[in-house]
Order: C-alpha cells, then structure tokens, then sequence
C-alpha cells in the first residue's frame, strides 16, 4: 500500500525517535515525495493553444511537473 507523503512524515517523526537533523532530512524528503506525487498524479495531458491573430491552432503536452511549477512555483510554461 502507498502512502501520502504526509502519511509517510507522520510515522517517521511521531514513531521514531530522531534528532533535529534526522527531521530536516525527513522534511526534505517528504516536501520531494510530495512533488512527486502530485507530478504523477496530473500526469500529461493534451492541450491545445491558438493564437489570437491567427487560425493556427497546435497541440502540445502539458506534464506534470509544467503543472506543479506553474501551480505550486508560480512558474508558467514556455509553449
């Protein structure tokens, strides 16, 4: 069974004794599984763009992590 990164942090800092260290390196890990994830989880899709001035329509794959950048990065795609 998978866990949610969440998940995965709960029982690693609640259940095992660890010093401050140990928990910077599970937070780093679990904030990378957690992007992970949500990468996954969009997947890539098939968009469509046009421009305004023209009929010229074109198709392109918007991923997952254009998704998490964009979403959770304030970084937009370059298409």
């Amino acid at each position: 069974m998978e866990q949610t990164a969440v998940e995965w942090l709960y029982e690693k800092i609640l259940l095992t004794p660890l010093d401050i260290r140990e928990i910077n390196k599970c937070l780093e890990q679990a904030l990378a599984m957690e992007k992970e994830q949500i990468v996954q989880a969009h997947g890539n899709k098939q968009k469509t763009k046009s421009n305004p001035d023209s009929i010229v329509t074109f198709g392109y794959t918007y991923t997952g992590e254009m998704y998490y950048n964009q979403k959770y990065k304030g970084i937009n795609p370059i298409i």
